[in-house]
């Protein structure tokens, strides 16, 4: 190796980059300390971040329900000895009942049975991921994930085969007018044809559909308040008649559209909805609420029909709940969250 014109092998390469380590350290607290023997400031540390509980008055506003008639099972995921979740983002169960969770730990994709027991796990290092996001299972039993820092969105086979890469280069984002491109996608939907949507996201402001080679063909939405206008969009749901269910996440409401983008209606009142799963037995939408902490069950009508939980840090509470899934055979949920670093699973009492 070479550094600098310095021919530098072994153990010397990081004896070299220990003491650069170093120097450069003492520069900087040289110069803050010459700074303050100056008169002047040091740099000034970001401000701390205050509590993300909202206000109790907040809370009072929400539309209300009778309780859901569901319990947490306790230490439902059973993760062998070493392993652990990250930040826990995205969920689905396939149409085996095995669950597969997306979360930000050295371990990405992990599928467990309906009993908790893992099945599999992709590392990092053969999935690597810049920021798990969403994840859904297609009809077809493939695993679709979403790379939020990455703008990009990953179709799978169920042993972890990269079939598609929907996007830019990894890590190089698109406007809100890209065919393309993605800025913060958060995750996918899938239509009766084939046809898949990504909702994008944290910096876009738009839904995109896509047909199955991955070929776009339309998108709506902009930054607003509006009506088809969104604020960060988090999720995307599909009905069985084609109506399309958007998770406008900033401006605290579910609109929904036709398949073709126009607007029908919004649900207000209801909390921040960060993650949707639609229940066609039911004919119901199952939302998990990140900033509220809650889960609520609502009609197609935008009727809160029950509502589940509240923050907390024990089993059967919540904190950061960023997506929710239901078992289509059993009714059973299952939320992940990004401050509690979980996947819970929820059965009927």
């Amino acid at each position: 190796m070479h550094l600098a014109g310095v021919s530098c092998q072994g153990g010397e390469v990081a004896n070299l980059m220990t003491k650069l380590f170093y120097a450069i350290a003492a520069e900087v607290f040289l110069g803050s300390a010459i700074l303050l023997a100056q008169g002047g400031a040091a740099p000034a540390l970001p401000p701390g971040r205050p509590t993300d509980q909202p206000p109790a008055e907040l809370v009072a506003k929400l539309k209300v329900g009778p309780p859901l008639p569901y319990k947490a099972v306790a230490n439902w995921a059973q993760l062998p000895k070493g392993y652990n979740f990250g930040e826990a983002s995205g969920v689905d169960v396939d149409k085996q009942g095995n669950v597969w969770v997306f979360n930000r730990g050295h371990w990405p994709v992990i599928q467990f049975d309906k009993s908790g027991k893992m099945l599999q796990a992709w590392s990092e290092e053969t999935f690597p991921v810049k920021s798990a996001h969403g994840l859904r299972v297609a009809p077809d039993g493939t695993i679709w994930c979403v790379d939020v820092a990455g703008h990009v969105v990953f179709k799978l086979t169920s042993e972890g085969r990269v079939l598609m890469v929907v996007g830019n280069r990894q890590t190089v984002p698109g406007n809100n007018d890209s065919r393309d491109g993605f800025y913060q996608p958060t995750n996918v939907a899938f239509r009766t044809n084939g046809n898949f949507y990504v909702s994008d996201g944290y910096v876009n402001s738009r839904v995109v559909e896509f047909n199955p080679q991955g070929e776009y063909v339309r998108h709506w939405g902009k930054k607003g308040t509006g009506d088809g206008e969104f604020d960060l969009v988090h999720d995307v749901a599909i009905d069985s008649k084609g109506r399309v269910y958007v998770a406008d996440r900033r401006n605290e409401r579910i609109q929904i559209f036709d398949d073709t983008g126009k607007f029908l209606g919004k649900w207000t009142d209801i909390g921040a909805p960060w993650g949707l799963a639609y229940m066609p037995k039911e004919e119901a939408i199952y939302m998990c609420d990140g900033r509220y902490n809650r889960i609520i069950k609502l009609n197609l009508e935008g009727q809160v029909l029950g509502v589940l939980s509240a923050w907390g840090k024990a089993p059967g509470k919540l904190d950061y709940a960023h997506s929710i899934a239901v078992d289509q055979t059993d009714g059973s949920l299952y939320t992940v969250e990004i401050k509690n670093w979980r996947v819970q699973k929820w059965v009927r009492q």
